[in-house]
């Protein structure tokens, strides 16, 4: 496994549909999934998208039991989600600080449905459905965005609450819980 740069905002392939995985099982698959697992633990990640290390495939990895970054956040399972689907389960969307690896050292507030079913497939191949709400559901949102070539600015709607962490902080902006990089 190896430890990968991630790509930042302004790179082509941060703004393009990923392709499907149509072969599960294989070196490539396998190796991917390693090498974005331990990307994400370097960089204290909630969750990391396969585009964000430079490769086109509908792969997000997310989860964690503790994270510095997220103190108050609530574990979230480790899970890997391939060719992942997104159904609100309701229509209740709930507003929440986001940051991104691929977005350093800003932050924005960003509405998110509070309740979710994601569907996909795990790392073998086998069918995955599960029901997530709160920060659980936002972190899979915000991966499967990525996913579209969609980053989290892109859904920011009041610009008052979008900017650089410590501009915000020095503000009383932002959460103290809050001042992480990724959602």
């Amino acid at each position: 496994m190896a430890i990968h740069p991630v790509l930042r905002m302004g790179h082509p392939l941060l703004s393009q549909r990923a392709s499907e995985v149509t072969a599960f099982n294989t070196p490539e698959l396998d190796q991917l999934i390693a090498d974005m697992l331990a990307t994400m633990r370097a960089e204290d990640g909630a969750g990391l998208a396969a585009p964000q290390i430079g490769v086109s495939r509908r792969v997000v990895v997310f989860g964690f039991e503790t994270n510095p970054r997220y103190r108050e956040a609530p574990p979230v399972p480790l899970t890997v989600l391939i060719n992942p689907e997104i159904k609100p389960l309701d229509d209740t969307l709930e507003e929440g600080w986001e940051g991104c690896l691929s977005v350093p050292g800003l932050r924005g507030v960003v509405p998110r449905y509070k309740h979710i079913e994601y569907s996909g497939f795990d790392a073998s191949g086998e069918p995955l459905r599960v029901e997530a709400e709160g920060f659980h559901a936002r972190v899979v949102q915000h991966e499967c965005d990525h996913l579209d070539g969609i980053l989290y600015p892109r859904r920011v709607r009041d610009f008052s609450r979008f900017g650089f962490i410590d501009e915000l902080s020095a503000a009383g902006l932002l959460p103290a819980q809050a001042t992480d990089e990724q959602p």
